[in-house]
């Protein structure tokens, strides 16, 4: 006996496997769905399935993007002598909302991990090499998250490119703006105080 209709409990079985999401919250979305019009859940679907069509990899820093190069590195206002490396597309949109860089990005599409076979030809750290090649950067911002294969990702990236001219910079991490430093984690706290800056005079 079926308590969910089969199309139902496909579709919870689908939303499952997205990232972050359990059977509650699969359940709660698909009766979301299920309660919109036929009109609004067959507009999801098709952008559901027209999703891979229309999106590629710029070839130039490796984000989404609907066309090739991207908009970030075909814009001319930007500075094209900066290179910010993030770990995943949601890196870059994380930091374009801040408002605070105008440099341009290099997406490497995950962190090295050797015990799951992830090395540095899995990721896209050639095309980085190949890029400050042939474009005259001046600064790498290594922008990978402060996590135990984002720090070795890091770590990596700073020996690598070590024989290039260029500036080599990693992003400042540390106690979160509007937070009491007493109750700042060990580890965070200890961070906070390897990135210490000068005051400017």
């Amino acid at each position: 006996m079926h308590i969910v209709p089969p199309a139902l409990d496909r579709l919870i079985c689908e939303l499952c496997k997205l990232p972050g999401i359990g059977k509650k919250t699969a359940t709660r979305l698909a009766l979301y769905i299920m309660r919109r019009s036929a009109a609004e859940a067959a507009g999801l679907a098709e952008a559901v399935g027209q999703l891979h069509g229309s999106i590629t990899l710029c070839s130039s820093c490796y984000t989404f993007s609907e066309k090739d190069p991207c908009e970030i590195c075909c814009d001319h206002s930007r500075q094209h002598s900066i290179i910010c490396v993030v770990e995943e597309p949601g890196d870059l949109l994380a930091i374009e909302k801040t408002s605070s860089y105008r440099g341009l990005y290099h997406i490497l599409h995950g962190t090295l991990a050797p015990m799951e076979g992830i090395g540095p030809d899995e990721l896209k750290i050639n095309e980085l090499y190949t890029r400050l090649r042939q474009e005259n950067v001046e600064e790498v911002i290594i922008a990978t998250s402060s996590t135990v294969p984002g720090e070795a990702t890091a770590s990596y990236l700073a020996e690598k490119l070590e024989p290039f001219s260029l500036k080599v910079s990693r992003l400042a991490c540390g106690i979160p703006m509007g937070m009491d430093i007493k109750y700042a984690d060990m580890y965070t706290l200890g961070k906070a105080i390897e990135s210490r800056q000068s005051f400017g005079r």
